[in-house]
């Protein structure tokens, strides 16, 4: 892939790294808040993250284990989840290359929709499964999760971006 000018050229993600991360982000979700409709999902955005960036070795079939594990862990309807990390994952899988060009702030803009389609796919299941719509709250969750978007590139990155030999001659 030809990289834009002045960017920095990332060292290979560790996978330890990348399954802690989405690990993390499992037990973020599964703190004990209370269900609010308005809180973002960060498993969802580690996710996406995780599948923008490396989606060799986090696909579809990893999104819907973890979203298995969320269904489970709030006893929701099985696969509620699943679809939604799945279908959030082949969308990603799909703009992966196109969103890869723009900067950080403009990602954030571009990967809305796609949690917006995420929660959507959620409460149409919800709704046809006889649950009760929760309110427009629940549309601070996507808006939260793509504020969040910059703040995960940075803290998610950061690993890849140090020098493997530390040298005064080489930029890199």
């Amino acid at each position: 892939m030809i990289m834009r000018s002045g960017q920095q050229l990332l060292l290979p993600a560790n996978p330890v790294f990348i399954w802690g991360s989405l690990v993390v982000a499992l037990l973020l979700n599964m703190l004990p808040l209370g269900r609010v409709p308005w809180m973002p999902d960060f498993l969802a955005l580690v996710l996406l993250f995780w599948n923008v960036h490396q989606p060799l070795r986090i696909g579809i079939g990893v999104a819907f284990m973890f979203g298995l594990f969320m269904d489970v862990h709030q006893a929701s309807l099985l696969a509620l989840h699943g679809l939604s990390y799945t279908a959030l994952s082949f969308f990603a899988s799909q703009i992966q290359r196109r969103l890869l060009w723009y900067k950080v702030p403009l990602q954030a803009l571009q990967v809305l929709p796609l949690f917006m389609a995420a929660h959507a796919v959620q409460l149409v299941i919800r709704l046809l499964s006889g649950g009760i719509f929760p309110g427009w709250i629940l549309l601070v969750a996507p808006l939260a999760e793509a504020l969040l978007w910059p703040v995960a590139s940075v803290l998610l990155l950061l690993p890849q971006r140090r020098a493997p030999d530390r040298d005064e001659n080489r930029p890199l």
